[in-house]
């Protein structure tokens, strides 16, 4: 039995790896990492790293074109400065999504990864949304209920041959941490970061977040 990882080098995924890996061993594990025309690659230089310190095969994929109308602050194309504050100062001025949110980017990027996990013959995929990201509505492609539908069609679509394992929907950051640090995840090769600098930011939602989950375990990256 095998399974594939949608992997992009930060700590979810990487504990979702980390998570498979345990579960089926490291040679029935994939990662799959996707490029959708973000503005930096510090992410992918981190699945690299992290692929090859588990010694799991590693595709790519590059979606970057599927995006070129969006606006989204994340996307190189555009012209939109990247929040430097909380995702819960973001929404206080806004019902959602936040700039940030890759239009409808979990659906195609786990229709792909369904499409290379069949090829593969594995019997799951692997994502690390988490409840955190899907609370006021943030990111509407990590809710439970998107969770729930995507899961549906693609063990309808694969003729019940896939499942979609998200073992983090409803639980906070701080969790997956704590679930990571039983599993002795290299946390100091992941990139969390929305920008591309030599070291993060310490700004931006995705790095506050990333400091208070740590905290909430005890634990100081500075």
């Amino acid at each position: 039995m095998k399974a594939l990882v949608l992997f992009s080098g930060g700590v979810d995924s990487t504990t979702c790896l980390a998570m498979a890996i345990d579960k089926y061993s490291r040679q029935n594990v994939a990662a799959l990492s996707i490029s959708y025309g973000q503005k930096h690659k510090k992410e992918i230089e981190a699945a690299k790293k992290i692929a090859a310190f588990y010694g799991v095969e590693q595709f790519f994929l590059d979606l970057k074109d599927i995006f070129n109308l969006s606006d989204c602050s994340l996307l190189e194309h555009s012209n939109k400065e990247i929040p430097l504050k909380s995702y819960s100062e973001q929404m206080e001025k806004s019902s959602g999504p936040v700039s940030t949110y890759v239009p409808f980017r979990n659906g195609l990027f786990l229709s792909a990864a369904a499409s290379v996990a069949l090829s593969k013959g594995c019997e799951a995929v692997y994502y690390g949304a988490h409840g955190d990201d899907a609370a006021g509505n943030a990111y509407p492609d990590c809710t439970a209920e998107f969770n729930e539908a995507m899961g549906i069609a693609i063990f309808e679509g694969s003729g019940k041959k896939l499942i979609l394992e998200a073992p983090f929907i409803g639980k906070s950051k701080a969790e997956v941490v704590r679930v990571g640090l039983k599993l002795n995840v290299p946390y100091n090769l992941t990139w969390s970061c929305y920008q591309g600098l030599d070291k993060p930011c310490g700004k931006c939602a995705t790095c506050l977040d990333r400091k208070a989950a740590f905290l909430a375990n005890s634990i100081c990256e500075d």
